[in-house]
C-alpha cells in the first residue's frame, strides 16, 4: 500500500427490527453523490481505523453504535485514487438522525432489501458477510 492510499472506514450498522426481531441495515444516502451506501468515511490523520468508523456512523446516522465482528476491507478506485476502506459490523445502541448536507436520509431495510438498495455492487458483499457472522453465533 502506498501513500497515496486513501484510507477510510465504515460500519455495517445493524439492529433488531421492531416490528418482527429480524436483522435490519441502515443505509445512507448522500445527495452529493445521489447513492446509497453504508456508513463510512475519511480518517484522519493518525486517527485508529476502528475509531474512525464509529466516528462516521455518528456522523452520518446520529446513532452510537458497538462494534463486533471485522468486515471485508474494500479496495478500489475514487476519482483516480486507490481508497482502502475497512468495516465493522455494529449494532445501533441509541440515537437519532438529523439530515445533514452530506446525508439527508437513512434507510433501515430487511438484509435483502438492503443488499439490493446498495448503489455499488461491492457494498452487497459487505451485507452477504454480515450475514455470515450471525450465521456463526
Amino acid at each position: 500500500m502506498n501513500d497515496s492510499t486513501v484510507q477510510a472506514a465504515g460500519c455495517v450498522l445493524w439492529r433488531r427490527s421492531p416490528v418482527d426481531g429480524g436483522l435490519e441495515v441502515c443505509l445512507v444516502h448522500r445527495p452529493k453523490y445521489d447513492d446509497w451506501s453504508h456508513p463510512k468515511g475519511k480518517l484522519k490523520r493518525g486517527e485508529d481505523p476502528l475509531a474512525g468508523a464509529l466516528r462516521e456512523v455518528a456522523e452520518e446516522t446520529g446513532y452510537a453504535a458497538e462494534p463486533g465482528a471485522v468486515l471485508p476491507t474494500l479496495r478500489y478506485l475514487a476519482n483516480g485514487r486507490p481508497k482502502q476502506v475497512r468495516y465493522w459490523a455494529a449494532e445501533a445502541l441509541s440515537g437519532h438522525f438529523t439530515p445533514n448536507t452530506e446525508v439527508d436520509r437513512i434507510l433501515w431495510l430487511p438484509l435483502t432489501a438492503a443488499r439490493s438498495r446498495l448503489t455499488q455492487p461491492r457494498d452487497r458483499n459487505l451485507v452477504d458477510a454480515l450475514t455470515r457472522s450471525f450465521e456463526h453465533r
